[in-house]
């Protein structure tokens, strides 16, 4: 089907992102998440958090002291439920670009993976095999845990977790993966299919150099695709626990790239197009409570980082709110699902590795539409 004749299927009126006129209450330190809410005035917006002694400024750790969960949190069985009913097909896709061989060489000087196929029975004529791999979680589709990215001027990960919690004398397994694992993350996802806007826009940029999405072309995709980007109750689609998936087309353009385009791309410093690193788009991730924010791209966010915005994305959602990033999903076959149904929402799972005190797994994830 010809893209203008079904992807840009469903205009509405009004795609701003403004919240509606209401009263809200006070936010302070005392002040802890109700997993089961269902309203967004019950929850603190980005520039109501109080500043707390002892954490970092802008930190939303209203969970208690002992949370590993972050805004997995909310996802609930209630909406779990909800959540299923945005399958409509039966159809699913896998979201995991190749385990081993997707980055080679991996982004950012990290290891090659291995694997070696062995014979465990010690006889080498028998039909008997085991699998031995070796590889860094962030090389290929990959979730954030809470003990990959501190915040970078109190050195603090969320919750409170210091480098002393993961390695010494003082080692613990708080924020380790495992929380995680234990119960699987489960949600309704919604994709803002940029790279496909881009394309029937005819814009430039290329997912492979420097640029950024900012939170208007966000929501001109969200339009184009028959959402409204702005949260329940205030007329829009985005709901508290909500996973979003942003396609830049990185994966596609990656995976085009000769060897030396690869190592050409792995070796020099990085460009390539995400999430606009701006105070906008942190306080529209904040304020839409999205229990997870994932992207076809090594980072979600754009490289470089722009000079005007202190810090990155990433040191406000996985330190300072708890929200997981995940990174390389493979969100092409997703893409055309979606643009087959006309719909845009779908159910997501991940599972991720079992590690006592792990920093990353490798996605696992399924998209079921």
């Amino acid at each position: 089907m010809h893209l203008a004749a079904s992807f840009f299927i469903i205009p509405y009126l009004h795609t701003t992102l403004s919240s509606s006129a209401s009263t809200r209450r006070m936010f302070d330190q005392n002040f802890r998440y109700d997993k089961n809410v269902d309203s967004y005035k019950y929850l603190p917006k980005r520039s109501e958090l109080p500043s707390v002694e002892g954490w970092p400024e802008g930190a939303a750790w209203f969970w208690g002291p002992d949370d590993g969960l972050g805004r997995l949190n909310f996802q609930t069985p209630k909406r779990i439920k909800r959540a299923l009913k945005e399958s409509k097909t039966g159809e699913f896709t896998s979201l995991n670009a190749p385990l081993l061989t997707f980055t080679n060489p991996p982004f950012f000087h990290r290891p090659i993976a291995s694997h070696k196929i062995t014979n465990f029975s010690g006889d080498p004529l028998a039909a008997l095999n085991d699998d031995e791999l070796s590889f860094n979680t962030q090389t290929t589709s990959h979730i954030d845990g809470f003990r990959h990215f501190g915040e970078q001027t109190t050195r603090m990960f969320y919750n409170g977790c210091r480098e002393s919690d993961f390695r010494g004398p003082d080692a613990n397994t708080k924020c380790g993966l495992e929380v995680w694992a234990e119960r699987g993350i489960v949600g309704r996802g919604i994709l803002l299919d940029v790279a496909r806007y881009r394309e029937f826009k005819g814009k430039g940029g290329d997912a492979l150099s420097a640029g950024a999405i900012m939170v208007d072309e966000l929501a001109e995709v969200a339009r184009c695709q028959g959402l409204d980007l702005r949260r329940k109750g205030e007329g829009g689609d985005i709901d508290i626990g909500d996973i979003l998936l942003v396609r830049t087309g990185f994966l596609k353009a990656y995976q085009a790239l000769s060897p030396s385009e690869r190592i050409d791309l792995a070796t020099n410093p990085p460009a390539f197009l995400g999430l606009e690193p701006s105070e906008e788009m942190a306080d529209f991730l904040h304020d839409s409570y999205f229990s997870a924010v994932v992207s076809d791209n090594p980072a979600v966010e754009a490289a470089p980082l722009p000079e005007e915005f202190e810090g990155s994305l990433h040191e406000y959602l996985i330190p300072l709110w708890g929200v997981p990033i995940g990174e390389m999903w493979d969100l092409e076959r997703l893409s055309v699902l979606c643009e087959k149904r006309k719909g845009w929402k779908f159910l997501v799972t991940s599972a991720p590795f079992n590690v006592k005190g792990g920093v990353a797994s490798w996605a696992n994830a399924i998209a079921i539409l």
